[in-house]
């Protein structure tokens, strides 16, 4: 692979290409977005790619997708779950692709329906399952409920719970890796979609935490968890409202997870114009950001970020839960200057940083982090 053809875009959007490369690359990485499906089958699917134009896009990757799905219930009409259960994962990989990195196409959106259709066919036959649950919401702008994903360990008494989202583009569905390995230690889990992404019921406003509110009274009440053991994960952006929830509700918390989340620095102009084409991104960086805010034209998309700076509202110097910030040392979608940000304010925080860019991708970074979360919940 030429590493110099892998960020030639650095000054705008990838060519067909430029993109064919990086996706290859990742997928021989195993790194998001290209960790979940069937590395010969997307292959295939990036080679018949025509364009990335949404309805070029989508079709590639939903009509592998598709072709898992008739896998999947060919196999479990014979009764194989097992298999089943693997195609039917596929399935909701391929068309997670198909609506990277958001459905802001007619046809992206139609592979994200696919996609929730296939992810709950996968969650029904996985071992422990994956229940959808919805709870109520108030004041939303897009829905007035917020749907979950709670996953229970296997033989578990009220274990203790791990709240957790996505960023951007990587939505509650793309959590199954971790829950998977919570369960394994015995820590159920509760994945929901970050704020304006997803089935979010709202946009990403200053007071967007407020989405995550009745997700974490449900599970301090529910009365199959030990709700006075939670810990929040915020994934990439999502890193921004774990931090905020942490400053406002410590009490209620074991514990909080920054993965690559920005608090100020992130937000201000003149990072948000060095980031609009990282080489750790695909594409659509701004169009998908610029979703989840509600806005539509770059000023708007600026000062949308400008005001979730919590260095200016005010929150930084207050107590916090216990919070863990993690990241990429060399990251170009988040400043690292964010967390020595928070390192200079507020109660003391852990920090650890990876090699590589946005999120520190690696075989030791979700271990690190569940083993910081099983410490918290003892």
């Amino acid at each position: 692979m030429n590493a110099h053809n892998v960020t030639a875009h650095a000054d705008g959007p990838r060519s067909l290409e430029n993109a064919k490369e990086w996706m290859k690359d990742r997928l021989s990485k195993r790194v998001h977005p290209l960790g979940l499906t069937d590395p010969a089958e997307t292959i295939a699917a990036i080679d018949r790619l025509e364009g990335l134009d949404g309805e070029k896009w989508a079709r590639s990757w939903v009509a592998s997708g598709k072709a898992f799905v008739q896998r999947g219930r060919d196999a479990e009409a014979r009764g194989d779950l097992k298999a089943a259960r693997d195609d039917y994962y596929q399935a909701y990989g391929f068309f997670f692709l198909g609506r990277f990195p958001c459905p802001n196409h007619p046809d992206k959106l139609e592979s994200y329906e696919l996609e929730l259709e296939a992810y709950g066919n996968f969650g029904r036959l996985a071992s422990p399952p994956i229940e959808a649950v919805t709870v109520p919401f108030k004041g939303g702008t897009h829905g007035d409920r917020v749907r979950f994903y709670l996953r229970k360990p296997e033989g578990a008494s009220k274990p203790p719970v791990v709240i957790m989202w996505g960023g951007v583009d990587a939505w509650k569905e793309e959590m199954t890796e971790l829950s998977s390995q919570l369960a394994a230690a015995g820590i159920a889990s509760i994945a929901v979609d970050n704020v304006g992404t997803g089935e979010s019921p709202i946009k990403a406003k200053p007071d967007g935490e407020r989405q995550f509110l009745p997700v974490i009274d449900w599970a301090r009440n529910n009365a199959e968890l030990d709700g006075t053991r939670i810990v929040l994960i915020g994934r990439s952006f999502g890193g921004h409202w774990a931090t905020k929830l942490a400053h406002l509700i410590p009490d209620a918390l074991r514990g909080a997870v920054n993965w690559g989340g920005g608090v100020h620095y992130m937000f201000q102009r003149d990072w948000v114009e060095q980031s609009r084409y990282p080489d750790s991104y695909l594409m659509e960086l701004v169009e998908t950001r610029s979703r989840m805010l509600g806005v539509s034209d770059d000023e708007e998309y600026a000062e949308g970020f400008r005001v979730l700076s919590l260095l200016d509202q005010g929150i930084l110097d207050r107590p916090s839960a216990p919070l863990l910030l993690v990241n990429g040392k060399d990251d170009k979608q988040c400043p690292i200057a964010d967390i020595y940000l928070l390192l200079e304010h507020g109660s003391p925080k852990t920090v650890r940083l990876f090699p590589g860019g946005h999120m520190g991708f690696g075989p030791h970074t979700i271990p690190t982090i569940v083993r910081w979360i099983e410490q918290r919940l003892k």
